[in-house]
């Protein structure tokens, strides 16, 4: 008896991986829309900042981590980790207020568009910063003269984070099994996030925008993270990389679908340049090296928490 893969159950097995990417993507950004109709009752502060507290309080509760055991160069990853996940949450929030979502998330993609490049040996490579810069004049539209600078400067921030998160999560998953990293980089990001912003966000918590931070903490990261592990067991990481390019194409639908934001015909065509040269950079952009458990490690490497 034939002992080999099955071409049919490995097809079957990508498309529902693919499937679950998608979802995980959509999860998401319908979060982030959600958290931006918060907005009036709690400001991006609030937003921002009780998803954090509600994330960490969760997956300590499911991982209980053991900070003491791990060792001290890990510790301190799983640190910076949080640090940079309030950043990445907290400037994505204020981007968002000043930025439509569509906007927002391609600005934020620069992030692992660049760790994308960066990280690959390909001199055609060079081409998808280009491509992606293209892209970001037309969702901007200078020529207006009605760019909100601090609106884009906060998207960037955001990036850059973002891009720092990717490397960071790479190290915490190939140092710490399981989701214990993430069980100590999350109450870390929700202390950086008391720090602050608590000032601002706290007062305004009343029991309904608690309860409210809640069902928000678990559509974004909870369930999204649960529908990457699925996927990741399922695909490549160079295949979900390659999928994930398409979340500022999924922001903008979701941006007009549930905020009414409707863009025009530039910006539309300015995501599409993000998205080809996310699409690029990934597949010029694997790693050299596979993590020790490619199915634990791959999954919290690709996880992300704007």
């Amino acid at each position: 008896m034939s002992t080999g893969p099955v071409p049919g159950r490995g097809r079957a097995a990508a498309r529902a991986g693919a499937t679950m990417a998608v979802a995980s993507m959509t999860c998401v950004q319908l979060g982030l829309a959600v958290a931006v109709l918060l907005f009036d009752r709690m400001g991006p502060e609030g937003a921002g900042w009780v998803r954090l507290v509600w994330a960490g309080v969760i997956f300590v509760l499911i991982a209980r981590p053991r900070p003491w055991r791990l060792a001290r160069c890990s510790l301190l990853a799983c640190i910076a980790l949080g640090v940079v996940t309030a950043g990445v949450t907290l400037q994505f929030m204020f981007a968002v207020e000043r930025l439509p979502l569509g906007t927002a998330s391609a600005l934020e993609f620069l992030g692992p568009l660049g760790v994308a490049v960066a990280r690959s040996k390909n001199r055609s490579a060079l081409l998808w910063p280009l491509l992606a810069a293209v892209g970001v004049l037309l969702l901007t539209e200078p020529w207006h003269g009605r760019v909100d600078a601090v609106g884009v400067a906060f998207a960037l921030g955001a990036a850059v984070c973002w891009a720092l998160y990717i490397l960071l999560t790479q190290w915490v998953g190939d140092a710490v099994s399981g989701l214990e990293g993430l069980a100590i980089s999350m109450p870390v990001a929700a202390v950086t996030a008391t720090i602050v912003v608590g000032n601002i966000a706290i007062p305004r918590m009343s029991v309904e925008n608690v309860l409210f931070g809640l069902a928000l903490a678990v559509l974004l990261p909870v369930i999204p993270f649960a529908l990457e592990l699925s996927a990741l067991r399922r695909l490549t990481t160079a295949a979900f990389g390659t999928l994930m390019s398409l979340e500022p194409a999924i922001a903008l639908l979701l941006g007009l679908i549930v905020l009414s934001q409707v863009p025009g015909w530039w910006p539309v065509v300015g995501v599409l340049f993000v998205v080809a040269a996310g699409f690029g950079a990934e597949r010029t952009g694997a790693r050299d090296e596979g993590p020790p458990d490619p199915e634990v490690t791959a999954g919290e490497t690709q996880f992300v928490v704007p």
